[in-house]
């Protein structure tokens, strides 16, 4: 008899197989598998053949870090290269406060803020509230009756204990901390010769490697177990200190809810005072003024993903703790520097032009805010001093965007929807759903042209078809009253549409000499490939009848997408956030726009605009398409953008509830016409590109 060969793990497949080997056998010949008992023993052979071939399948795949889905296998796996997954992350928060001690009998000399609860949300925050705790006591002196505890580090989540002795009679014993949601970064490790009350206690630091320690360092490891709790484990007299039979351990640790803590902006006290006096401790309850805080709670964070930690893990290994290539710094400073890391672009200098060698160019997008504050860059470049290479000077970046903005013509069927506002909820939805997927909102990211069309016609059976155009656009951020010199790349060619130039499009601002407001445009050279800059008014927003007050201000590379202004005394321009900027937005020569380098591309709903126009064709309103609206492919619109410190009339942008521009209604006069929707002349969709709204900018663009 053949052997055969299994392939397959369907159960009927398995059932076909033994049943094709059996009628191989002579004596089986012309046999009835169905209609006899031998059926039954067929099924029972089949479905443990399925089972056992299920497991072993899923065994093969969890022994592996890349086809894992366990998390405690994955992380068991990580562990096998020494990574340790980054754990639950608890907000945090600073906070002052004052102690009056004027009417505080005996007078206290010093007041200490005991370690544990201080503070709770003041009302409920997302209809819960929540504690923020301390790990360690805070003693402040007493000055003119006024003890002050200033910029206080508060941190989301209860203070709890575990406590363990070790005993030498057991060389299994673990200390595995009993909680979910523990932030490894604030356990505190103390531990005894024994149990009683006055044995002095040693204060163990966490260590990561194994380097810098010797066989008398106070230290002790972390590990996750299962179920997401953590183990702890200490020295065997050699690397780190051994415990001997009888310590006590104490650990001191907070739980916390992570990121749903963020954004607490009011406290109220929760915490415990006392001073001593003599050996007598007093507690203090009166004279505690107001809490206040300098900002809303920030940092908390989940517990790494498995699909993270199966990402990181392999490439924190390949680079050893060093940092050499762009993908060293791309996984240590995420995972080891800064945990807040959302997305990062890592880009040698050597690749820019003209290269600046010895330079690694960094830019970081945190997962709370836009821009990183100059202290954690600092800290962030003194942290990579122990993994970088002498004489490469890495050079952190401000956050620069680049944002995509849509001007979308939508056809649809009326026999099919109920209102064009209908379509245009659900157009907006899908949308805003792809401009906060991961294809976007990333270092690398693309926007994918094709993509967003077929979003735009799978958001209901009623749209027909859709024309979309793409712009691209950049704030930069102008220093006012000063001359200065202006740079801003979009790291995407331009399509030049006019050769008679105004390519570009700018909102408005003021310059030192010229009353008036103006904007910036463009001049192509005869070569189509680079082109000057110029200065122009408008008697108004929409005029088509430019005034050009000023040439050669400045250069364009349409290939390169750069724009470059020469110095110029800029007095004003538009404001966003508390900053000064100059929107500066042109047409892709691709619609699939890339973020290239430390660009971070975003999808701007907000300045997009979706008109809903009725397909008069598929609505049998106009079947001979004599009256049919035609949208342009191309930008016909104004020759400037809205915004700015402009006097004359501004068309503004109306907004839907759900936060984006609403849709407006094309339709055709017809004798023929059924829609409940009034009839009226053809009307022409408004362009794209230049409706109002801001964005940020920074120092040449963001």
């Amino acid at each position: 008899m053949p052997l055969v060969n299994f392939s397959n793990l369907d159960f009927d497949q398995v059932k076909t197989t033994l049943k094709n080997y059996l009628k191989s056998n002579s004596n089986f010949t012309d046999y009835d598998f169905e209609g006899s008992n031998l059926s039954t023993i067929l099924n029972v052979l089949a479905y443990n053949t399925y089972l056992t071939s299920y497991n072993a399948n899923m065994v093969a795949n969890e022994v592996f870090i890349d086809s894992a889905t366990l998390r405690e296998n994955v992380v068991s796996l990580a562990r096998n290269i020494g990574y340790l997954p980054r754990s639950r992350k608890a907000a945090t928060a600073f906070i002052t406060f004052f102690v009056d001690t004027t009417n505080i009998t005996p007078r206290p000399s010093t007041v200490t803020l005991k370690a544990g609860p201080i503070a709770s949300s003041s009302g409920n925050f997302g209809n819960s509230s929540y504690v923020f705790s301390i790990t360690e006591d805070i003693t402040v002196p007493v000055v003119d009756n006024t003890a002050e505890f200033n910029n206080v580090k508060i941190n989301e989540g209860s203070l709890l204990t575990s406590n363990f002795t070790y005993s030498s009679r057991n060389p299994n014993q673990k200390f595995i901390l009993p909680n979910i949601g523990i932030d490894t970064d604030l356990i505190n490790i103390s531990v005894k010769t024994d149990n009683s009350q006055f044995a002095p206690s040693t204060k163990y630091t966490r260590q990561d490697s194994l380097f810098e320690i010797d066989k008398n360092s106070n230290v002790f490891y972390l590990q996750e177990s299962d179920d997401e709790q953590y183990e702890i484990f200490f020295g065997d007299n050699v690397f780190g200190k051994a415990l001997e039979d009888g310590n006590f351990i104490s650990a001191n640790y907070i739980v916390s809810n992570g990121d749903a803590a963020n954004g607490i902006n009011a406290f109220q006290f929760a915490g415990r005072l006392v001073y001593t006096q003599g050996s007598t401790e007093y507690a203090v309850t009166s004279g505690i003024s107001l809490l206040t805080t300098a900002g809303a709670s920030s940092g908390g964070d989940s517990i790494e993903s498995v699909d993270s930690v199966k990402k990181y893990a392999p490439r924190i290994y390949a680079s050893q703790n060093r940092a050499l290539t762009a993908n060293d710094y791309e996984s240590l400073i995420p995972t080891k520097i800064y945990p807040e890391t959302e997305s990062i672009s890592v880009f040698g200098g050597e690749e820019l032009i003209p290269p600046q060698y010895g330079k690694v160019f960094i830019s970081i997008k945190p997962r709370f805010g836009d821009f990183l504050p100059n202290l954690i860059k600092q800290n962030i470049k003194n942290k990579l001093k122990k993994y970088a290479v002498a004489g490469i000077v890495p050079e952190i970046l401000d956050l620069k965007y680049l944002y995509v903005e849509i001007h979308s013509s939508v056809y649809y069927n009326t026999n099919l929807a109920p209102s064009a506002d209908s379509i245009g909820t659900l157009v907006s939805d899908n949308t805003k759903k792809y401009a906060d997927s991961s294809d976007l909102n990333k270092y690398g990211a693309r926007f994918k042209y094709s993509k967003f069309l077929n979003i735009i016609d799978n958001s209901s059976d009623a749209v027909t078809s859709n024309i979309t155009k793409v712009y691209m656009r950049r704030d930069l951020r102008i220093a006012v009253n000063s001359f200065a010199e202006y740079a801003i790349g979009f790291g995407n060619a331009f399509h030049v549409k006019r050769a008679s130039g105004y390519n570009i499009k700018s909102s408005a601002f003021k310059i030192n000499g010229i009353d008036q407001t103006v904007y910036l445009s463009d001049l192509p050279n005869n070569d189509l490939k680079t082109g000057s800059l110029f200065f122009f008014t408008l008697p108004s927003l929409n005029s088509k009848t430019p005034t050009i007050v000023r040439r050669n201000v400045g250069t364009i590379d349409y290939q390169a997408g750069i724009v470059i202004l020469n110095p110029v005394n800029i007095t004003d321009g538009k404001e966003k956030d508390g900053q000064k900027i100059i929107e500066i937005s042109t047409s892709p020569l691709s619609n699939d726009v890339i973020g290239l380098q430390d660009l971070y591309l975003q999808l701007d709903i907000s300045n997009s605009a979706f008109d809903m126009i009725i397909d008069e064709i598929s609505s049998g309103l106009d079947p001979s398409a004599s009256s049919y609206i035609v949208s342009s492919s191309y930008d016909t619109g104004n020759l400037v953008r809205s915004g700015g410190p402009v006097t004359s009339s501004i068309d503004s942008v109306t907004t839907s509830s759900a936060g984006v521009p609403s849709t407006t209604t094309a339709t055709t006069s017809s004798s023929t016409t059924t829609s409940t929707t009034s009839t009226s002349s053809p009307s022409t969709p408004s362009s794209g590109g230049s409706s109002g709204g801001g964005g940020g900018g920074g120092y040449g663009g963001y």
